[in-house]
């Protein structure tokens, strides 16, 4: 099966999408981790993404684009995939369209996690990263004093420099320019399937779990 994840910045996206993987081992295909690698790795296009990034504006949908139809021809996408942070615009979605209807494949359910902007800025400005593993934890103010170590490989913590709370802020007035259009976009199709996200985590997994049991029997067959 494949399915799209929608939310704001930090609504709980990339745990959703990486709970379901596992359950049905297919992959997910984070493009926000992708675009870090290249920068980590300095790559043309991760020295093209940095500047907007580290801005908290958007990649150019070409970027983008030319990364997603690369990763989505690997063979472990074959028999399905989660996509966590694309498309983030409908340009982007018109092309992801495009891309699996030459595949002859196309997504089955799109999943929208709703939190508050208030809540979104608490929950980021409060997150920090290993450098090392990528492991995301969250500290209130007093406790970042002293961040200890990361749990997962003793990795150093930092925070990222698009989870800085001024960041946070924009990140979120471009996502409701630039992506809440596909909200209708989805919805038009029948595809999109609207939860809360400020639920505890084992809720919003139980709530994605229900929904997509209802799925007609031939999603996913395509």
């Amino acid at each position: 099966m494949r399915f799209v994840f929608l939310g704001l910045p930090g609504a709980g996206k990339g745990t959703q999408a990486r709970i379901l993987s596992e359950r049905l081992d297919i992959p997910q295909i984070s493009t926000g981790d992708t675009l870090r690698e290249h920068v980590q790795e300095g790559t043309r296009l991760g020295i093209e993404a940095r500047t907007y990034m580290d801005r908290g504006e958007y990649v150019p949908d070409g970027v983008v684009v030319r990364m997603v139809e690369e990763r989505l021809g690997e063979p472990d996408a074959s028999k399905g995939f989660i996509l966590d942070g694309f498309p983030r615009t409908v340009a982007q979605a018109r092309a992801l369209d495009e891309m699996l209807t030459q595949l002859g494949r196309r997504i089955d359910a799109v999943i929208y996690l709703r939190v508050s902007r208030q809540v979104l800025i608490d929950r980021l400005s409060h997150r920090y990263s290993c450098r090392t593993c990528d492991a995301v934890y969250n500290f209130t103010p007093e406790q970042a004093r002293s961040l200890p170590r990361c749990t997962v490989d003793g990795g150093e913590l930092y925070q990222r420099p698009d989870d800085k709370p001024e960041i946070v802020a924009n990140r979120i007035d471009v996502f409701l320019k630039h992506t809440a259009p596909l909200i209708d976009y989805y919805n038009a199709q029948h595809k999109l399937e609207n939860l809360d996200g400020q639920m505890v985590i084992d809720d919003v997994r139980d709530d994605i779990t229900h929904r997509l049991a209802g799925l007609p029997k031939e999603a996913g067959s395509r």
